[in-house]
């Protein structure tokens, strides 16, 4: 049978990638449904950093408006001093991977983010069923058979495995991949943003590895501090707290100002980095996994976000334009499978060279080389 391009899809997961995926193939009149296991309202996480490729992506979708009237946007990042001054040492102006019209890096709350990527998505044609599963998956050679929690079944041409780190999609279908470790936990604190703090700096050394914060508004930010990855489950909320508390007294500078926010215990949370890169193919048949399905970088470069964006943006493009087939996937694996790795590799790397205190690291021409490969458009 002749294969043609895709006229429905499923899209398994509504966070970033998902959700941009759903948008690109809604406006291009593909019939899109997309499922989500949370409530709608239900984001999880506090606040992401997405770096100027992201925001390419994000202006290609039609909603950069938006995204920049809730975040915060910045050009360049500080370093500090991690003793008791926290002075500022330097002011690096930071790349402009989107181009020369976006800025280097925008914060944002993440709920706001998936907020406006659903009523983007749903404004597109896209049909989102909040609080729903897909209990069954079955495809043949011209489509996947899908019947869901809901009691509903469909049937479409492709099906997006945009269902993040620990994939239910991946696993259903037998896919054999080992999401580690990399050493290092992070702390994170959600609260209101001092006067103090207008773009993120970072405190290299002292309590942790690296502590740092990022405005994602006007009124609200995210600040955090990553040390050796410990067994911390075993404590309340109110230990976790103290725990971090503790951490963030030895930092200064606009540190003070959020040691003084640090008083509610349900605003930190704490998890580990963990790493995971898809080999090829990202497909199995007409199921194809983009994002944190596919691919799983710790914040070290906070190209996470950005990296999903691009996955669907790809997928989104090579859909709308070539018949469902291998050539398709074979193309799509080719365009993300490197460019994903190679930033993986080095948010990996990054975090590597401060566990072992390498005295050879060499950051700036890593960072360099990252900034350089993710400038130009997936």
């Amino acid at each position: 049978m002749h294969s043609s391009t895709a006229r429905s899809v499923l899209v398994i997961g509504g966070g970033i990638s998902g959700s941009a995926a759903a948008i690109f193939l809604a406006r291009a009149g593909v019939g899109v449904d997309m499922i989500e296991a949370k409530a709608r309202g239900c984001a999880v996480g506090s606040g992401i950093t997405l770096q100027g490729n992201a925001l390419r992506v994000l202006r290609d979708l039609g909603v950069w408006e938006q995204v920049s009237e809730s975040g915060w946007g910045f050009d360049t990042v500080g370093i500090r001093a991690s003793d008791e001054t926290g002075a500022l040492i330097a002011e690096i102006p930071d790349a402009r991977t989107g181009g020369p019209d976006l800025p280097a890096t925008v914060g944002m709350e993440r709920p706001r983010l998936a907020a406006i990527l659903h009523g983007a998505a749903e404004a597109a044609g896209a049909k989102i069923r909040f609080g729903v599963t897909a209990v069954s998956i079955a495809q043949d050679d011209t489509g996947v058979d899908v019947t869901f929690s809901d009691g509903a079944r469909g049937r479409y041409d492709v099906v997006i495995g945009a269902d993040g780190v620990r994939s239910a999609t991946r696993r259903a279908l037998g896919v054999d991949l080992e999401t580690r470790p990399t050493g290092m936990g992070i702390w994170r604190l959600v609260c209101s943003r001092p006067a103090s703090i207008t773009r993120t700096d970072l405190f290299y050394g002292g309590a942790g590895y690296i502590a740092g914060y990022c405005p994602t508004g006007p009124d609200s930010m995210y600040a955090y501090i990553v040390e050796d990855a410990q067994d911390r489950s075993s404590l309340t909320r109110q230990e976790q707290l103290e725990t971090m508390q503790a951490l963030a007294a030895q930092y200064h500078g606009p540190w003070d100002d959020i040691t003084a926010r640090l008083t509610d215990p349900d605003a930190v949370n704490y998890t580990w980095f963990e790493t995971h890169v898809l080999e090829k193919p990202w497909n199995r048949g007409r199921i194809v996994f983009i994002g944190d399905a596919a691919h799983v970088c710790p914040p070290t470069l906070a190209q996470g976000g950005a990296q999903a964006l691009e996955d669907a943006a790809v997928l989104s493009e090579l859909l709308t334009a070539e018949p469902v087939g291998d050539h398709l996937w074979e193309a799509f694996t080719a365009r993300r499978l490197p460019r994903a790795k190679a930033v993986v590799d080095a948010s990996v790397q990054l975090g590597q060279w401060m566990l072992d205190a390498d005295p050879d690291a060499d950051v700036p021409a890593l960072m360099h080389r990252i900034a350089e490969l993710v400038s130009t458009p997936a």
